[in-house]
């Protein structure tokens, strides 16, 4: 008796055969087979969501779980966030515990699939369906993982802290191959961690449910965006980075201040040159005190190096320099004796001339001037758009009363009537030359507004010139 028992008992547990369908990051569905179904009432269906990072065996690494809303004690549970998923296991075997202390665990887990394939695996391996001696979720954690954007540095291989684990994000990481840890933002390439990863920025800004935004943004790519630097208009940026994904603001000055520092580890003069310029690019506009205090020690070493000095001199120099007051600073020195550094190093004879940022300041002014000429040129192709319609549209109510005159006209072989109705189409007639000239009048647009002479503007467009 006991024994036909047990045997029923492990029939009881033993899952169904799922067909475990691949699905791509950030996908999300409801019931079988990566959630539980008619649990623990008929017609209580769980929703399921995963993440965008894969494992070594094809499968993701989050996944989530949304019970129904009706289950008791969801808001009390520690484990869970806002948004009321489980985001593991563990945590949801501890509720089920907890809330139904009756339940069978195992025959819980064994009646969907925890392990959910991803389409952009690198393995596709059908995965086993597990029996009850078999644990579905057994270490998941300690799998090999693989960055979507197939870059063996992403930083996603590591599992983050609690306290810094990236946002959920269904927008640019649904992407199959953009990886949140590694990818710009801007131009989806993958970043480079050479030379201490001077060359990109990560958004550390607490985005939602205490976690961090995480996305990361080549600052060469910012800057032609305008989403670093120093920028006017609505963003107003100053010395500061933007993050698209979460619109928060990075002091970048901190970042930059770290330049000098690392170029004393780089052995190539044109790496080191390359690093410093980009900091001057960051820096330059800036109307902060800290931030044109560094940008003329940055721009000094420059110099240097164009004249001539060696990487061992330029580092082996026994002049104080600014940047290593900056460093102090950080950690509790006072501004004031870093401005008098700056002082202290400050050359008495005029500082030789910068070819390449007066360059650079060129090109800024030549773009945001084409930038302007092309605006202008939209805006008085419109007007001149309205204008002409306008004046087609009037000749051809003129050509319509004058078709139904001289219908009429043909009409009235004589009397009185008839010459009156002459009349008429001899004046629509001479009504419709001077229109006719005046389009062509108009037409002269076509040279450019600058080109078109004052009074056709005036008359015809309505637009009041200066002299």
């Amino acid at each position: 008796m006991d024994t036909d028992t047990t045997e029923q008992s492990n029939r009881e547990v033993v899952p169904p055969r799922l067909h475990l369908r691949p699905v791509r990051p950030m996908e999300s569905g409801i019931g079988l087979p990566y959630a539980p179904e008619n649990w623990p009432k008929p017609g209580d269906t769980w929703r399921w969501k995963v993440g965008p990072r894969i494992t070594g065996k094809g499968t993701f690494l989050d996944r989530y779980l949304y019970p129904p809303k009706h289950l008791p004690g969801l808001s009390n549970t520690e484990t869970l966030r806002k948004g009321t998923a489980f985001r593991s296991r563990l945590s949801l075997e501890r509720y089920i515990r907890l809330a139904f202390p009756d339940a069978d665990v195992r025959k819980f887990f064994a009646s969907f699939s925890w392990a959910v394939p991803s389409t952009d695996g690198m393995k596709r391996s059908i995965l086993p369906v597990y029996t009850s001696d078999e644990d579905p979720m057994d270490a998941n954690v300690s799998d090999i993982m693989v960055c979507k954007a197939g870059n063996d540095k992403c930083g996603s291989l590591m599992p983050p802290p609690s306290e810094t684990e990236p946002m959920p994000c269904d927008i640019c990481c649904s992407e199959p191959s953009f990886c949140t840890d590694c990818s710009c933002i801007l131009c989806c390439k993958s970043i480079s961690v050479e030379h201490e990863g001077y060359s990109y920025v990560k958004c550390e800004a607490v985005a939602s449910e205490g976690r961090v935004c995480g996305h990361v943004a080549h600052i060469n790519c910012a800057l032609r965006a305008y989403m670093a630097g120093t920028v006017g208009g609505s963003i107003g940026l100053d010395a500061e980075y933007y993050c698209r994904r979460c619109d928060a603001r990075k002091d970048l000055v901190p970042h930059v201040n770290r330049f000098l520092e690392i170029c004393k580890t780089v052995e190539y003069q044109g790496d080191v040159e390359k690093i410093l310029n980009l900091g001057i690019c960051v820096l330059r506009g800036s109307q902060r005190v800290d931030a044109k205090e560094l940008l003329n020690c940055i721009e000094s070493t420059v110099i240097k190096l164009k004249c001539g000095t060696s990487l061992e001199d330029l580092w082996n120099d026994d002049t104080p320099t600014i940047w290593s007051d900056f460093s102090e600073s950080g950690e509790g020195k006072d501004n004031d004796d870093a401005v008098q550094s700056l002082q202290d190093v400050t050359p008495i004879e005029p500082m030789p001339f910068n070819h390449e940022a007066e360059m650079h300041k060129l090109e800024e002014e030549i773009r945001e001037v084409l930038k302007a000429l092309r605006e202008a040129q939209e805006s008085e192709y419109q007007i001149a758009e309205v204008r002409l319609h306008a004046q087609k549209e009037c000749l051809g109510d003129l050509y319509r009363q004058l078709e139904e005159e001289k219908s009429e006209l043909s009409r009235r072989v004589s009397g009185s009537e008839a010459d009156s109705l002459m009349t008429n189409v001899l004046k629509r007639l001479d009504q419709i030359r001077k229109e006719v000239t005046k389009l062509k009048e108009m037409e002269e647009v076509a040279k450019g507004f600058g080109r078109t002479p004052k009074g056709i503007l005036e008359e015809y467009f309505h637009l009041t010139i200066e002299e």
